[in-house]
């Protein structure tokens, strides 16, 4: 039983790295992104991670690919896509209390393609977002005919697959 939760810890890591590797790595004008690095061992909300404060940050550079990969998976209709990407809140909508409980709000990208946040709060604590908010997430895109939504923006209470997360204000909430 402890060597399980010690390989699902290990996989946890490592997934976050990779996730880092792959989302941080982007090259910009032939220069290495100056976004903040996401520290080896995922944080949970009310851990505050400083070094991964978006107020202010521009995430023009940092995301424009993962907009661009959002807007093209729209275009043509792609689902089940899970991507790392941020934006401003643009605006806040009411909860979705059918089922599992989602606080919803809408991001524009980089691109000015908006999309849905649909993030569970029965898993997961609520965001503290308002419009005009940098939030950067990870989460699984789904297409829709309204710019798509991103979804699995919590842990996997099953362990089953990799959780998602969204970052506001220096803190994460998975």
């Amino acid at each position: 039983m402890a060597l399980s939760k010690q390989v699902r810890k290990l996989v946890g890591v490592v997934a976050v790295i990779v996730v880092a590797w792959l989302g941080y790595g982007q090259v910009q004008d032939g220069s290495q992104s100056s976004a903040p690095t996401p520290s080896a061992s995922p944080a949970t909300a009310s851990e505050n991670t400083a070094s991964q404060d978006t107020g202010g940050f521009d995430f023009s550079g940092v995301y424009s690919e993962a907009a661009d990969q959002i807007l093209s998976a729209f275009q043509s209709e792609r689902s089940d896509m899970w991507i790392e990407a941020g934006g401003k809140v643009q605006r806040v909508l009411a909860d979705d209390s059918e089922g599992s409980r989602h606080q919803r709000f809408i991001v524009q990208l980089p691109n000015d393609h908006t999309i849905l946040i649909a993030h569970n709060i029965d898993l997961a604590q609520r965001v503290p977002v308002k419009p005009g908010d940098p939030v950067s997430f990870f989460g699984e895109f789904e297409w829709n005919d309204r710019g798509g939504v991103i979804h699995w923006t919590h842990h996997d209470p099953d362990n089953r697959r990799e959780g998602g997360w969204i970052r506001h204000k220096s803190t994460t909430y998975r």
